[in-house]
């Protein structure tokens, strides 16, 4: 059977999915509960200096993007980090690391840009036996307005001198959690890595406002009349959480640096995707307040039964494997040539497939007076929009053209020097 087991930054773990710093990891009685689930790791809410509690609002916290179904496709918060006494998540977390020692217990932490906050925390910290820690340096509300959070994570010089304090200060391993929000995401991480990182982790929540409450005028969640700007997560934010891991990974400067995966892992093939493009675990969170902690269960045995079926006998076998596929624009195959195919005995002759291309794209497929639609192949750019559009899975696919035939759209063969692509005269990186 595929072995689950993973070594990060020589933390170990059963599985690779961890839950992210957020509410679940808030404290000892949640993280018992999501041991016992199945959890490989969690990375504990974010813990702040001793000092004048944090205080957090006592009305709605959570607002939220709904699909047609209400199925969550996103969420944003405006909760602040802990607002439990750092002594008490200290014995919490002591007490959970003695129970739970085959499990990874990271701890989170956030406190000003002051080399004496950080050398203060830090001892106190692995006193508790955790494993190691997450420089939360992506949090963009609340804190991020008292310069922390994604206040530093958006200076490189910060994320740098801060990371290296950390490295200085304590034996264990640093993860430095990046914000999203930013304009090129290799920066701050090539940053992490010469402070003396031993990891990054993103993505941090999106800053974002989720809708406006039309009646009142004013932002949602709404507390008293007023609303703010919070960080959002879930579903949604994947594709853009999973084009910054690639960004890390491809990246000459950063391509060895290890990286948690966080964004939107909702399922074990989300989770599949993350490591295949680089990451070495995972880190989820809506997913948990969405369907609980036992949701962990079916990514194990999703992502073991689809690992079997395909012979891939470790989680460290499968990271990175489609990093060097991912390419830039101009590095694509311009001569590759593929085309629609609708399978007629599927089609439910909805006409979704038809409307779509007649109005908004190539007007490649047509409709008899009954019903039947078909792609006209010399109209068709393979856009693959009907694919997407249409209700029916695999009812319509995408099929290439064999090196040598006749694009009937241009008149042109198909050229066969697919493996020659990168000295082929009309490749735009040639140009």
């Amino acid at each position: 059977m595929a072995n689950l087991t993973t070594t990060f930054i020589g933390i170990k773990s059963p599985n690779p999915f961890w839950l992210a710093s957020a509410p679940p990891t808030d404290k000892e009685y949640n993280v018992r509960r999501a041991f016992e689930a199945g959890w490989g790791g969690v990375v504990w809410k974010t813990l702040g200096e001793e000092g004048p509690p944090v205080v957090n609002v006592n009305g709605p916290r959570y607002g939220a993007i709904f699909g047609s179904d209400r199925r969550l496709i996103g969420l944003n918060n405006i909760e602040l980090i802990t607002d439990r006494s750092l002594q008490t998540n200290l014995r919490e977390i002591k007490a959970v690391k003695r129970d739970y020692p085959d499990r990874a217990v990271i701890v989170s932490l956030m406190v000003p840009c002051e080399e004496e906050a950080w050398k203060a925390i830090l001892p106190v910290v692995e006193e508790t036996g955790a494993d190691g820690i997450e420089l939360n340096f992506g949090c963009p509300h609340g804190m991020a307005e008292r310069g922390m959070g994604s206040a530093v994570g958006q200076v490189p010089e910060y994320i740098e001198m801060v990371t290296r304090w950390c490295k200085q200060t304590t034996r264990m391993p640093v993860i430095v959690k990046l914000t999203p929000n930013i304009t090129d995401i290799r920066i701050p991480a090539a940053a992490a890595m010469r402070g003396g990182a031993d990891a990054v982790s993103l993505i941090n929540t999106i800053n974002s406002i989720t809708s406006v409450n039309l009646d009142s005028f004013a932002p949602e969640p709404m507390i008293d009349g007023k609303g703010a700007h919070g960080g959002y997560c879930g579903p949604a934010v994947k594709p853009i959480a999973l084009n910054m891991v690639a960004e890390i990974a491809r990246n000459a400067e950063t391509a060895n640096l290890p990286i948690s995966g966080i964004g939107g892992v909702t399922t074990w093939r989300d989770a599949a995707e993350f490591i295949a493009m680089g990451a070495g675990n995972v880190q989820v969170c809506t997913a948990a307040m969405t369907y609980g902690f036992k949701v962990v269960q079916e990514m194990i045995s999703g992502l073991s039964e689809w690992m079997d079926d395909n012979g891939h006998t470790s989680v460290e076998d499968l990271v990175g494997r489609a990093v060097p596929n991912c390419r830039d624009w101009q590095e694509l195959n311009l001569n590759f040539i593929a085309k629609a195919k609708i399978d007629q005995d599927a089609c439910i002759k909805c006409g979704r497939c038809y409307a779509a291309c007649e109005d908004t794209s190539h007007q490649a497929i047509s409709m008899s007076e009954d019903r039947v639609f078909e792609v006209q192949d010399d109209e068709c750019v393979a856009c693959n929009l009907c694919v997407l559009v249409c209700p029916v899975e695999n009812c319509i696919s995408m099929e290439a053209l064999p090196a040598g035939a006749l694009d009937e759209r241009t008149g042109k063969p198909v050229d066969a020097e697919y493996a020659n692509w990168q000295t082929h005269p009309n490749n735009p990186a040639r140009i």
